[in-house]
């Protein structure tokens, strides 16, 4: 995780709150979470103060104040589209949103949830989102792009994964020596072996047809530590940071991100039937959506080593993704 650019705390959203929206200023206030971008405070039961804690956030909640407001009503499930905004005061340098509580856990935490009733409810989340965004949406150049724009960032990633696999069983090996226990060095001969397959796949998918239709409104980020999930369902999506426009494709991939194979055919019929991709669901958007969650999977694989809630995201969307590998892409 970066580190914060700048100090924030329960004092600080307190006096931002007292010197720009002083009836929330008296309600009980602790922190919630932070995140790469943002830290997050309780704010009375229902709602959640939003500070950028680093400068790219702070460029990115812009978007969430401009955008997320017009998006959140026509959205079947909960966005924290924000209520309040604040600007820099009080020696804070950012502008900061106030937004509202959504109950839950990230699908990451869950201890369980439905799979097929997750299935329905992001394919209809995300039909309903994605259609045509104006010429001003923010563009994003990791997101929503040709998957061939992320081709030299994929073998990068890959080699680098494969290096770090190489030793980490190098590693082990001399650790077993010592009679050290095992774990590591079969966990990377699992994740080379992962890897063994995992070219064909990627030249498959590069070899779909590149969407050739009008750019759609995309959540930019959606992976399941962006998912809430409460009394076993689906409850809401968060973080619309990364929000953009584009080949929906990357946010499908999801799909191989959270569920099963079994699935899959629940997840498209639902957003289908929402009129995702203006109804043009075919074998190249499943192709190019399962090459992006491809992508994803190396990503978090060969870089968060100091995160292991998205290295097991990633594990998990590789073994999906190479599961039905010989199948349609979807």
């Amino acid at each position: 995780m970066p580190a914060a650019e700048v100090e924030v705390s329960a004092d600080l959203v307190r006096r931002l709150l007292a010197d720009q929206h002083p009836d929330l200023a008296c309600l009980p206030l602790g922190f919630l979470a932070n995140g790469w971008d943002n830290e997050l405070y309780r704010v009375g039961d229902g709602l959640v103060a939003r500070l950028p804690r680093r400068a790219l956030g702070a460029e990115i909640i812009k978007n969430e104040q401009r955008w997320l407001p017009g998006l959140a009503p026509r959205l079947p499930l909960p966005v924290p589209s924000p209520e309040r905004t604040g600007i820099p005061a009080c020696g804070y340098p950012y502008s900061w949103s106030v937004v509202p509580f959504l109950p839950g856990v990230p699908a990451t935490e869950a201890s369980s949830f439905d799979p097929a009733r997750a299935a329905a409810a992001l394919g209809g989340f995300l039909g309903a989102l994605h259609v045509p965004a104006p010429a001003d949406a923010p563009a994003n150049p990791f997101r929503g792009v040709p998957l061939a724009e992320r081709a030299d960032s994929f073998a990068a990633n890959l080699a680098l994964l494969t290096g770090q696999a190489g030793q980490a069983g190098q590693d082990q090996a001399g650790q077993d020596q010592a009679g050290q226990d095992q774990a590591g060095q079969d966990q990377a001969g699992q994740d080379q072996a992962g890897q063994d397959a995992v070219q064909p796949v990627w030249d498959a998918a590069l070899a779909a047809p590149r969407y050739d239709g009008p750019p759609l409104w995309l959540h930019g980020d959606l992976h399941p530590a962006n998912i809430l999930v409460n009394d076993g369902q689906v409850s809401g999506v968060i973080d619309f940071g990364d929000i953009t426009a584009g080949d929906p494709a990357s946010d499908l991939s999801v799909a191989w991100m959270l569920l099963p194979p079994g699935c899959h055919t629940g997840f498209w019929s639902a957003y289908q039937a929402a009129g995702g991709a203006d109804g043009r669901v075919n074998h190249a958007l499943r192709a190019r959506a399962r090459g992006w969650a491809l992508h994803f999977a190396i990503m978090f694989l060969a870089h968060s080593e100091d995160n292991p809630v998205l290295l097991k995201v990633g594990r998990r969307t590789l073994s999906t993704v190479l599961k039905n590998q010989r199948g349609s892409g979807g």
